[in-house]
C-alpha cells in the first residue's frame, strides 16, 4: 500500500468528510492505465484486434480505454511506434473533452508536454485549424514534439516559451485554449513514488501562485467568446477552486460556465469538475471559463519565407507521394516543412517546429524525415510495404534491422503495420534498408 503523507491525509479527511474511508482505501488498489485511440492514424476495429490484451471504454472520452492492470510494455507494441494510441490514463482525456475541440477551430495548448492532451487535441481538430502547443522546458518540448510526429499531426507549432510572452504576441488569436497547469501531483500518488516525495503544503502553495500567474497569462490569447480550460491533476483546493476564485476576482470579463460534463463530480464551484480515484479516474480537476469581453489585440500573419519550388523538390515528391499534399511547402535552413494555414508571425516565440517535417537537404538529393511518413496514409504514397503487428519483420524493423524484402520494392517505401504507418526504409535488391530512427527503436 502506498504511504501517504500525514498532512495529505489530513487536507483530504477535511476535504471529503465520511467519503474519506472510500478515498482511502482506494490506495490499496493498482493505479487505473490506459490508452486512448488516435482516429487520425487507426480506426478502433484495427487496433482491437492488434492488442495483446482487451480493452474496456473509460468514461472521460469516447477515445480513451482502459487496459488490465498486467498489460505487457505498452511502449514495446508495433501499434504503439505507429501512432494508433497514446498511452494515457484515462482521467486524463476529461480536460480536452471539457475544451471540445472542433474541426478549424485555432488551439493553444499552453503546458502541453509530454503531449497527452495536444494529441487528443489534434486527432479531434482532424487536420483542420491549428494547434499551438507550447512548453517552456526545452528538454520536455523536444518529448512533445516526437510524440506529435508519431501521432501523425500537420497542422501544429511546437514551442518552448515562457507564457507569458507567448500569450503577448499571440494576444486575440485563439478560439480555445488549454492550461493543465503544473500542479503539486496529487493524484499520481497512487502510480508514482516520486510525487509524494515531492509533496509538502509549501510546494502546493507556490503552485498556486505560479497556475494563478499562467492562467492569467492565457487570458490574453483569447478571442472574445473564447474558451479558457483550467485543469490540474491535483486534488488541493487550494491549486484547483482557489486559482478559479483568485482568477475571477482579478478578470471579472470571465465567466465560469457549465458544460454539462458528466464524468466526475461537481467540484466545490458546482460548474467545475473533479475526479477522484473513486470515480475511476486517477483524480484531476477541470474548470471551463469564457471570455465575455472583446480583445482588440491579434498577431501579425505569418510572412511566407522561401518557397521550395526545385527540380529536388519535385523529384522527392515522385519519390514519396502519389499526388502533391495540401500546405505551403517552405526551406526553413536544410529543412522542407509543411506548413499549416492560420499560422500567425512566429517569430521571438520560441518555435521549434512549424508545421510537418518533409525532408533534409543533402548534396543534390533530399532525405525523407520520418515525421513525412508518420503523418501520410498509405493511399498517398508511391510504395507501402504492410507487415501483420504480430510478424518477425515488424519487430525487426522497430529495433532497427534490415529486412529481406520482394524484389519489386524500389526506393523510399513506407513501412505499415496492419495498414497503419510507422516508418520507412530504402529498398534496393531484395532489401529493405531500415531509416526508423534510432532513438525511438526497441530494445
Amino acid at each position: 500500500m502506498v504511504e501517504l503523507p500525514q498532512k495529505f491525509k489530513e487536507k483530504m479527511k477535511e476535504l471529503l468528510g465520511e467519503e474519506y474511508d472510500a478515498f482511502f482505501s482506494c490506495y490499496k488498489e493498482p493505479h487505473y492505465r490506459g490508452i486512448r485511440l488516435n482516429p487520425l492514424k487507426c480506426d478502433l476495429k484495427t487496433l482491437k484486434a492488434a492488442l495483446p490484451f482487451s480493452i474496456q471504454p473509460a468514461p472521460f472520452s469516447p477515445m480513451s480505454y482502459y487496459v488490465p492492470e498486467d498489460a505487457p510494455k505498452i511502449g514495446q507494441l508495433p501499434m504503439h511506434h505507429a501512432g494508433a494510441f497514446y498511452s494515457q490514463e484515462p482521467s486524463a482525456a476529461s480536460a480536452v473533452t471539457a475544451l471540445d475541440p472542433q474541426p478549424g477551430d485555432v488551439v493553444l495548448d499552453l503546458c502541453a508536454a509530454p503531449g497527452g492532451k495536444s494529441t487528443q487535441i489534434a486527432s479531434l481538430l482532424n487536420r483542420q485549424g491549428l494547434l499551438w502547443s507550447n512548453e517552456i522546458v526545452k528538454s520536455r518540448a523536444n518529448i512533445l514534439l516526437s510524440n506529435m510526429e508519431r501521432m501523425g499531426v500537420k497542422n501544429a507549432v511546437i514551442s518552448s516559451c515562457h507564457p507569458g510572452i507567448l500569450c503577448e504576441g499571440l494576444a486575440g488569436f485563439f478560439d480555445k485554449v488549454l492550461v493543465d497547469a503544473p500542479c503539486s501531483g496529487e493524484g499520481m500518488f497512487r502510480r508514482d513514488e516520486q510525487a509524494i516525495q515531492d509533496w509538502s503544503p509549501e510546494h502546493i502553495e507556490a503552485c498556486a501562485v505560479r497556475q494563478l500567474a499562467i492562467l492569467l497569462s492565457a487570458a490574453q490569447a483569447l478571442k472574445e467568446n473564447g474558451i479558457l480550460v483550467y485543469s490540474t491533476c491535483t486534488f488541493s483546493r487550494e491549486e484547483n477552486e482557489g486559482v478559479i476564485e483568485a482568477f475571477l476576482k482579478e478578470r471579472d470579463d470571465f465567466t465560469l460556465i457549465d458544460r454539462n460534463l458528466q464524468f466526475g463530480r461537481p467540484a466545490l464551484l458546482p460548474e467545475a469538475r473533479r475526479i477522484f480515484p473513486m470515480d475511476k479516474g486517477e483524480g484531476h480537476f477541470v474548470a471551463v471559463l469564457q471570455r465575455l469581453s472583446k480583445n482588440d489585440a491579434y498577431p501579425k500573419p505569418y510572412s511566407p519565407q522561401s518557397l521550395a519550388t526545385s527540380r529536388e523538390m519535385q523529384e522527392f515528391y515522385s519519390q514519396i507521394y502519389l499526388s502533391k499534399q495540401d500546405g505551403r511547402i517552405e526551406q526553413v535552413g536544410k529543412h522542407l516543412l509543411l506548413l499549416p494555414e492560420h499560422l500567425p508571425d512566429l517569430k521571438n516565440l520560441g518555435v521549434i517546429r512549424a508545421g510537418l517535417l518533409l525532408g533534409e537537404l543533402k548534396t543534390k538529393r533530399i532525405e525523407p524525415a520520418h515525421a513525412a511518413f508518420m503523418a501520410a496514409k498509405p493511399k498517398e504514397l508511391c510504395s507501402v510495404i504492410n507487415f501483420p503487428h504480430d510478424s518477425a519483420e515488424i519487430y525487426a524493423f522497430l529495433r532497427g534491422e534490415e529486412i529481406a524484402v520482394d524484389a519489386s520494392y524500389k526506393g523510399y517505401t513506407g513501412v505499415a503495420v496492419d495498414g497503419v504507418l510507422t516508418g520507412f526504409g530504402k529498398c534496393s535488391n531484395g532489401r529493405l534498408k531500415n531509416h526508423y530512427p534510432k532513438g525511438l527503436r526497441n530494445n
